[in-house]
């Protein structure tokens, strides 16, 4: 069980670092981001609902105040990382990489939260 616990927040914390730096650049780097978005043919007035989005995520996942905002959570995150990664594959940057990695820790997170809670 122990393991389990240490496996899940490892990857949680991971995960929600990763989600808080991605937040916070589009909050405090807006200029880079939005030629970023421009460039994916993305508009640019999602930066920061999704920074809030992203910010609230990390909130629900790590306090547990709900187990369906929690699951929420997972899947909002689950769709943005394939959504990123397919940007990024569709434009040729080779800058995928990141979303490959935090969607490996958020499968981990997911599945190790229902074996230790």
């Amino acid at each position: 069980m122990k393991k389990n616990k240490i496996i899940y927040w490892i990857s949680t914390g991971l995960l929600c670092l990763m989600m808080l730096g991605s937040a916070g650049m589009y909050l405090f780097n807006y200029e880079e981001v939005s030629g970023l978005f421009k460039g994916f043919g993305f508009p640019t007035w999602v930066i920061y609902p999704l920074a809030v989005a992203k910010i609230l995520g990390v909130i629900a996942i790590l306090t547990k105040a709900s187990r369906l905002l929690k699951e929420w959570a997972y899947a909002g995150f689950f769709f943005d990382f394939l959504l990123a990664i397919g940007a990024h594959l569709a434009i040729g940057d080779g800058e995928h990489w990141g979303a490959v990695v935090a969607t490996v820790l958020l499968l981990v997170s997911r599945i190790y939260d229902s074996k230790v809670f």
